[in-house]
């Protein structure tokens, strides 16, 4: 019964934080691009080949999950404990970045969507708490799961997200200009100064 769910929580892994990656690198740099298809027609292009990974990663699970390292006890405690602290930056997160925020709505659409620069809550700690998040949340998910390709995808997923957030703080500075340049003199990108909240 462990050994499946360790095996479903590898699949599901494997399947969503890439899609979830590759969504947020393609959005942020070409976001006036898509600004001129609209959000409907912007994910139904990008869901074509999200849909193609997810299915590619199923057709091939049985080799891409050949390298199973067993259940260890140690290693889920402390997937439990990455989870409870992206569990902690999301409850606090979900206060100022809604569903629509994240998904990409301001940058697809600044006209209904016009959006404004997150200060509050856990912002005021680090400029990029939802990645850390989700980087949190997919180390739990990857200790729980114990596979050589979870391990692995989580390791190239990183400098993959330095890049996305580098790509999210170009547009923010294009559509905030000096008010964002300020934000970012005063709070780190990813390690906080401090850990209480500024007002």
């Amino acid at each position: 019964m462990v050994d499946t769910i360790r095996y479903i929580i590898a699949m599901l892994v494997l399947m969503s934080y890439p899609v979830a990656l590759f969504l947020w690198i393609f959005i942020h740099p070409l976001a006036s691009f898509w600004r001129r298809l609209g959000i409907a027609l912007t994910y139904g292009i990008l869901s074509i080949p999200s849909v193609v990974w997810m299915g590619g990663i199923y057709h091939y699970r049985k080799s891409i999950l050949v390298k199973d390292l067993g259940t260890n006890i140690i290693l889920i405690g402390l997937g439990l404990v990455c989870m409870g602290a992206a569990f902690c930056i999301s409850k606090k997160r979900r206060q100022y970045l809604t569903f629509g925020l994240l998904a990409g709505n301001p940058e697809l659409s600044q006209n209904d969507y016009p959006g404004k620069l997150l200060t509050g809550g856990p912002y005021a700690w680090i400029r990029n708490p939802r990645y850390i998040e989700a980087s949190l949340f997919t180390l739990g998910y990857t200790l729980l799961a114990n596979y050589s390709a979870t391990y692995l995808m989580f390791v190239l997923s990183i400098p993959v997200l330095f890049v996305v957030v580098i790509l999210e703080e170009r547009e923010l500075h294009r559509r905030f200009g000096k008010e964002y340049e300020e934000y970012c003199r005063q709070v780190p990108r990813f390690f906080p100064k401090r850990f209480f909240l500024k007002k």
